[in-house]
């Protein structure tokens, strides 16, 4: 049980991490709040998937291979850039450490690479353009790092630096009680505006070309995440150096994202060859050569 308060808004919680137990199992608040975000992220994307040309069943596809990847990569990434936790006493990898995850230990940069990778290798698999499900994958991933960020609240994790805003959060760390930056909220917030944003983009027509709402989100997340991340005081190192890698990841990820929609939107792209336009033509076009 954790104590968790807001004295600037004159609050106080009592989080445990554990959701329930079944005898020595215990299910975890942490697992719960992941598994509930998929949950609307997929039916969400679901809904949306016609309005970028996507059958459900293709959607459904991608998410067998890209869901799982991405908790993988999430966790490898994770490991990759902090191995003193996972190597043993005596030398050596402590395998068990490594897959144990329901304390958390997933760095979402890892997540988004692995399962961009692998929506890239399904979508060609299944001749669907990767742009296109890319997009609507993007407000998947939106919402599940929007509800993520709460399952790190409930760890107590994912916080920031000592502060004396109204919103700081008050802890209890090894160094004693300390008042800190939310930044788990900062990040669930951020990521919550970015989504309303894309889908704004999408309901009024803005989308100019496949691909668009991704690199949008790449700039969008990249940039709240390179100014979040400095306040963080568990932040990734790149190896020895004093680099934040997810600092490093966020701003580099949203410059060039930001490069690539100038490049394409200089280019003034045809709105009929967005996959959904297509699409929809392919299937007026066919009752059309019936009659013939």
């Amino acid at each position: 049980m954790s104590t968790v308060t807001f004295p600037g808004l004159g609050l106080t919680l009592h989080l445990n991490r554990v959701a329930l137990s079944l005898g020595n199992f215990n299910i975890y608040w942490y697992g719960v709040i992941i598994a509930l975000g998929a949950v609307l992220a997929v039916l969400f994307c679901m809904k949306k998937g016609a309005r970028l040309g996507i059958q459900s069943n293709d959607f459904l596809d991608v998410l067998l291979f890209a869901l799982p990847g991405g908790i993988i990569g999430a966790r490898l990434y994770y490991i990759i850039f902090n191995p003193s936790l996972y190597v043993k006493a005596g030398g050596g990898i402590d395998l068990a450490a490594c897959v144990n995850i329901h304390k958390g230990g997933l760095a979402i940069y890892g997540g988004i690479l692995a399962g961009t990778l692998i929506v890239f290798l399904v979508s060609r698999h299944k001749k669907i353009p990767f742009p296109a499900m890319v997009d609507l994958c993007t407000f998947g991933l939106l919402i599940g790092q929007i509800a993520g960020r709460w399952g790190n609240f409930v760890n107590v994790e994912a916080y920031g630096g000592e502060t004396d805003l109204p919103w700081r959060m008050g802890i209890e760390t090894a160094q004693g009680y300390l008042e800190v930056h939310p930044t788990f909220l900062y990040e669930s917030l951020w990521n919550l505006l970015g989504f309303f944003l894309l889908l704004l983009v999408l309901e009024k027509g803005l989308r100019k070309f496949d691909g668009m709402l991704f690199l949008l989100y790449l700039a969008w997340y990249g940039f709240g995440r390179g100014l979040i991340e400095g306040l963080r005081t568990d932040s990734l190192y790149f190896f020895a150096t004093g680099i934040r890698v997810s600092q490093l990841l966020g701003f580099a990820s949203c410059v060039l994202a930001l490069l690539l929609l100038a490049w394409k939107l200089k280019r003034h792209p045809d709105p009929g060859a967005l996959y959904v336009n297509q699409h929809r033509q392919t299937k007026e076009e066919k009752p059309h050569k019936e009659t013939r």
